[in-house]
């Protein structure tokens, strides 16, 4: 059973991404093949050098940082969302990959989610 999990919100502000991405790790950490989409606001996850500081929140840096330990197969970015938010992929984390989010990328995985 392949999982997509796609992750569309901004990484501060709400909780649901970060609980999607504990969704993810626990999938993987049980053996399951995940891999992780991000799209939309959710692309800013993947800004290196973030600081959450001002926020008084861990950065969503460290939190992806563990995604090869649970096994997380895969991390990408959506190509037009990136290219929406200003993010060049010399500013991302290292490790992702950049996608066209299209069908046929979403026909790949046995399941696909977004919450």
């Amino acid at each position: 059973m392949s999982v997509l999990i796609v992750i569309d919100q901004a990484p501060y502000g709400n909780w649901s991404g970060r609980e999607t991405l504990d969704m993810a790790f626990a999938l993987a950490a049980f053996d399951q093949p995940v891999s992780l989409l991000f799209r939309g606001a959710g692309v800013n996850w993947l800004r290196a050098g973030q600081d959450g500081a001002t926020l008084q929140q861990k950065t969503v840096e460290r939190n992806l940082s563990a995604a090869p330990v649970f096994g997380v197969e895969a991390l990408m970015a959506d190509a037009a969302s990136l290219g929406r938010y200003r993010l060049d992929p010399d500013g991302m984390l290292a490790g992702v990959t950049v996608v066209d989010a299209a069908a046929e990328l979403y026909r790949q995985f046995q399941h696909v989610v977004s919450l």
